[in-house]
């Protein structure tokens, strides 16, 4: 029994070491994903940057007060605020950022007298703005056209965004027969009114393949 035991092949080496190197990675790998989290480098993986609402234009503060208490989603009387995804940040999913598709951020001018609920409500001050704080002087972010898919630069005269542009941010030119809309950067607060205003994908823009509105609030950090 004993020569039996003996003579029984081995497994192939090849197995052994396939086995020996996937532990080795295992291994190396959660070792060096806890390394990088103590260097807190997970804040930047996949990090895309994205307008916050008013008082979390610092984003490292926001990323490490907020508590994803959804308190500000619930009282923003526009409904803009809405939850990261991962895709912005894998530290920063499921914190506050700004949906501009259907409304704009008024700084509760109407509802609260130019009292950012979110601001009020939030528990941790992950939201907070400094003394003094208006809404022209609290940069949410700044508005871009793209002249390649906005109507009004195909002669169509449309105006929207600058209709709806609370702060006069939008100006038009003196092109004929229709003027065109430009933005003034030092205006813009990045309030969302001019993007959610704008028709360009409802209106022949999309045929282009457009995945956007003509005219969007970028964050500064994206600028």
């Amino acid at each position: 029994m004993e020569e039996e035991k003996e003579k029984q092949p081995e497994a192939p080496q090849g197995k052994k070491r396939a086995h020996s190197v996937s532990r080795r990675t295992f291994v190396l790998g959660v070792g060096g994903t806890a390394v990088l989290m103590g260097l807190g480098a997970l804040r930047y993986v996949g990090h895309n940057p994205i307008c916050r609402p008013p008082g979390g234009q610092d984003e490292i503060h926001l990323v490490d007060a907020c508590i994803r208490c959804q308190r500000c989603y619930e009282a923003c009387p526009r409904d803009v605020i809405v939850p990261a995804h991962i895709e912005d940040g894998f530290l920063g999913m499921r914190s506050p950022t700004l949906d501009f598709n259907n409304n704009y951020c008024d700084y509760c001018a109407e509802e609260n007298e130019g009292r950012p609920k979110c601001v009020e409500v939030c528990p941790t001050g992950a939201l907070v703005l400094p003394a003094g704080a208006t809404a022209q002087s609290t940069i949410i972010g700044r508005a871009v056209i793209d002249e390649r898919t906005c109507l009004a630069f195909r002669d169509t005269g449309c105006r929207y965004c600058y209709d709806a542009c609370p702060y006069e941010a939008v100006v038009l030119d003196d092109y004929a027969p229709y003027p065109r809309p430009h933005i003034v950067n030092d205006k813009c607060n990045g309030c969302g009114a001019c993007e959610a205003a704008c028709v360009s994908l409802k209106a022949g823009s999309i045929a282009e393949g457009a995945t956007e509105r003509a005219v969007v609030v970028r964050c500064l950090d994206a600028l």
